[in-house]
């Protein structure tokens, strides 16, 4: 049973996550929290050090989340091509797994924290690291089953791979638009079935 502090602190941090991924570290003003919490400043201080702790455990919490719908979608039993054919059906739908979040914690808390918070940007790398590696792992269990082949090492591919994902995600982003993510999914699966599949 967690005491009425924890309570707090997590409610704290899912008031407040969502908040910092839209409006960012900077935009975020102390006044945003207290208003959407209905806490005071002190009752903040009191669960956190500073606003910078505030925010990354803000951000700890959506990355967290969003390792946890990642390991669900490729822990399902599978080829690995299968498995890739579901983390593409996640990311075609990824404004809406987001919209409870505020967004996509690596691009908004990632480019936002770049010249801002050096903290926060070190843990939004190493988020992207983490979602790179569980895609490289999927990639290099095809290759030993053989059931594809990689024209380049599996981290490397699976970097590209990301890369592409995340670009998609930037123009929905920015564009508003959620075609981006579907038609640069479906192109890839297309891709992933030409390049790599045996």
């Amino acid at each position: 049973m967690s005491t009425k502090a924890e309570r707090t602190t997590a409610f704290i941090i899912e008031t407040v996550a969502p908040i910092f991924s839209r409006q960012g570290y900077v935009g975020t003003s102390m006044s945003d929290l207290t208003e959407a919490t209905g806490l005071t400043k002190g009752a903040l201080y009191g669960n956190f050090e500073n606003k910078d702790a505030l925010a990354l455990s803000a951000f700890q919490y959506n990355s967290t989340k969003l390792l946890n719908a990642l390991d669900e979608v490729l822990a399902e039993d599978g080829t690995a091509m299968e498995k890739l054919k579901r983390l593409t059906s996640f990311y075609k739908k990824y404004d809406l797994f987001t919209m409870s979040i505020g967004g996509c914690p690596v691009l908004n808390v990632g480019v936002d924290a770049q010249h801002n918070h050096r903290v926060l940007g070190a843990a939004t790398r190493e988020t992207a690291r983490i979602i790179e590696g569980k895609i490289a792992l999927v990639l290099e269990e095809g290759v030993n089953k053989g059931e594809m082949k990689l024209p380049v090492p599996p981290l490397q591919f699976a970097k590209q791979l990301y890369t592409m994902i995340m670009g998609a995600i930037a123009m929905a982003t920015i564009m508003g638009d959620r075609k981006y993510l579907y038609n640069t999914m479906s192109y890839l699966d297309v891709l992933i079935q030409k390049e790599i599949k045996k």
